[in-house]
């Protein structure tokens, strides 16, 4: 992330301990991310982006007490300048195209956090869209980049590069 100099407060929303340490220890290897709150469920994940109001917010879709699309819905009303990057093994197109809908600015299947998350932290963090390669076919272009064409997103997907708007 050599390109951003601000300090970016990131909440981060998995239910799952050790996954969310290893995206928070991966977090945690770039200076300018600062993990201001760790929540497992859904309803806290609402609550603590109200009262926090973080730059970005990664969260889960499978979540206890309520699930990241409709959390991601309530966050919209109470935090809009929020980023949301979603980061989960739900992989089918109907989610990935709904958290699109919603405003995610991303979506990272959690199968490729090694490689994708930093990348697609640092574009949300820039206001850039960012899907994972293995995703982008999931998702209409108008959706995530707008018009770019067909080709253009087939060598995004090759190459793993970030679907930029």
């Amino acid at each position: 992330m050599a390109t951003v100099t601000s300090t970016f407060r990131v909440l981060v929303v998995e239910d799952r301990e050790p996954f969310r340490r290893f995206v928070c220890s991966t977090l945690e290897k770039r200076p300018e991310l600062q993990i201001v709150c760790e929540v497992s469920d859904g309803l806290d994940a609402v609550q603590k982006a109200g009262e926090l109001r973080p730059d970005v917010i990664l969260l889960d879709v499978g979540l206890p007490s309520l699930n990241g699309i409709e959390a991601a819905r309530q966050i919209r009303r109470l935090s809009r300048k929020s980023k949301i990057l979603f980061l989960s093994q739900e992989s089918s197109a109907d989610v990935v195209q709904e958290a699109f809908r919603i405003g995610a600015l991303g979506y990272v299947a959690k199968a490729h956090a090694g490689s994708d998350l930093l990348p697609a932290v640092e574009a949300v963090c820039q206001g850039k869209r960012f899907v994972s390669a293995r995703l982008a076919g999931h998702v209409p272009a108008e959706l995530v980049h707008g018009q770019l064409s067909k080709r253009v997103q087939q060598e995004h997907e090759v190459l793993g590069l970030p679907l930029e708007t």
